[in-house]
């Protein structure tokens, strides 16, 4: 296939991931369909991955980064590279199946007005669980995988959703370049749900893609789903993509919600042994949002924006029920 006629670049962004790589590496190739272009973003790996990478891929275009600068630097590092109309992030601990690139990418082609596509993530281990269908967002700050550890079988048909889990997702590259990549000071964590968060803010829809199936190893970065530099980042960014995505009358609207809601989690983090994690994350996102540097990353809509902030506040009360 000509390479004008190449729609997608799949980015895979590495750390250490050698074993979870070859074989996810292995069985992209395998996808069928429209023809895609395989791009790995190395985050200083020490572990061989990018020998391994060249050695037995060698049609996979490889980056290799001097350090590592989390999943939100390493994939805008994937997204810059590319050159097709869309970008398909995909994480090293997954195996996608046959029909997967192109069941997202005709998603994207068949609607424009979808910014985003989010795979039908399964558990690796129990591959009849869902272990990802998209996000939610809610008013209590909490973001929420969909389906999560429930049947598959439930999730059959495309349904909208607030953000594609940036896990196994495609995205319009030229949507991102004007609206913004990934915003690099999350480093990870709820970088996926902000940039879709910011999606809607301009007008776009996400939307989640049943016929696109891979299955999810999951944490395979921080080593296990509850732990401390987890707990920390989670409630950084959590007051951190409150405070970005709402002007000031909708963040006190929400305030009382947003207090409730990390106070339960700060209960839950302490009945997990990581309460000092999750508060001492929780005043690295005050003072994150208060800085110079975070205040630049806010959306400034105005106005203009009036009734997107108030179909997107119906949305947020709605997703407390859905918890």
């Amino acid at each position: 296939m000509k390479e004008k006629e190449i729609k997608t670049t799949v980015v895979i962004p590495n750390y250490n991931g050698k074993e979870r790589l070859r074989d996810c590496l292995t069985f992209l190739g395998r996808c069928k369909g429209t023809g895609f272009v395989t791009l790995v973003v190395d985050d200083a790996s020490t572990d061989d991955s990018c020998r391994m990478v060249k050695e037995f891929f060698p049609n996979v275009r490889l980056i290799r980064r001097k350090e590592n600068g989390g999943f939100a630097r390493a994939v805008n590092t994937g997204i810059r590279a590319a050159k097709t109309e869309f970008v398909l992030l995909l994480n090293n601990d997954t195996i996608p199946e046959p029909g997967f690139v192109k069941a997202l990418e005709d998603m994207l082609i068949k609607n424009k007005r979808f910014f985003s596509a989010s795979a039908k993530m399964l558990s690796m281990s129990e591959p009849e669980k869902i272990d990802d269908c998209g996000d939610r967002y809610s008013a209590l700050g909490w973001a929420r995988s969909i389906g999560k550890g429930e049947s598959s079988s439930r999730f059959t048909a495309p349904a909208v959703v607030f953000s594609a889990c940036g896990g196994a997702a495609i995205y319009r590259r030229e949507a991102l370049m004007e609206m913004g990549l990934f915003d690099e000071l999350h480093f990870a964590y709820l970088e996926d749900v902000d940039v879709g968060y910011r999606a809607q803010l301009y007008g776009w829809k996400n939307v989640f893609c049943p016929d696109a199936v891979v299955y999810h190893a999951g944490s395979a970065t921080s080593g296990s789903r509850y732990n401390a530099f987890k707990a920390r980042l989670s409630a950084r960014n959590s007051i951190y993509l409150a405070v970005k995505n709402m002007p000031l009358l909708q963040f006190l609207l929400n305030l009382p919600l947003l207090i409730i809601g990390f106070a339960l989690k700060t209960a839950f983090y302490l009945m997990k042994g990581l309460g000092g994690a999750y508060i001492r994350g929780f005043w690295q996102g005050v003072a994150l949002s208060l800085s110079a540097e975070g205040r630049k990353k806010r959306v400034r809509l105005g106005m203009r924006g009036f009734f997107t902030y108030l179909r997107i506040q119906l949305v947020l009360w709605r997703n407390i029920l859905a918890l």
